[in-house]
């Protein structure tokens, strides 16, 4: 991992795009822990389109608690070789590719859970902010 500072975005979430669905014994593990602990990782998206990279399920779960606005991770998806993607072992597909996701991102359709595995050679950072603050 490389160590380097990532900035955290408050985005409204309606403004951001998903390209897979969502698990649902996962989503309900998900709202547990943010109403428990509130937001404690940010979503990861592209920059220029919103497309969500990783963080389906927080951005589902901030949907369901009625949060207006998610903290978010920005990446230059396309041109930064240090952000890869592959597929999850048995999700029935042997290969996707950056513009594949940016492409269902922007689309009506998803691919199927856990389908695209994406790796950031950053840290993700932890935080804490509080639903209360998210939903105004």
């Amino acid at each position: 991992m490389i160590e380097e500072q990532v900035d955290i975005h408050i985005v409204e979430r309606s403004s951001l795009r998903g390209h897979e669905e969502v698990i649902p014994s996962n989503l309900e593990t998900r709202i547990s822990k943010l109403q428990n602990k509130g937001f404690y990782k940010p979503i990861i998206v592209d920059s220029e389109t919103l497309v969500i990279l990783d963080g389906h399920h927080k951005w589902t779960a901030a949907g369901v608690l009625d949060l207006n606005w998610v903290p978010v991770v920005k990446v230059n998806y396309l041109s930064d070789p240090s952000v890869t993607v592959d597929v999850w072992p048995g999700c029935g597909k042997e290969l996707i590719n950056k513009e594949e996701v940016i492409e269902m991102g922007l689309s009506e359709d998803v691919f199927p859970p856990k389908t695209s595995r994406h790796i950031f050679e950053f840290e993700v950072p932890q935080i804490q902010v509080p639903l209360k603050s998210l939903r105004a």
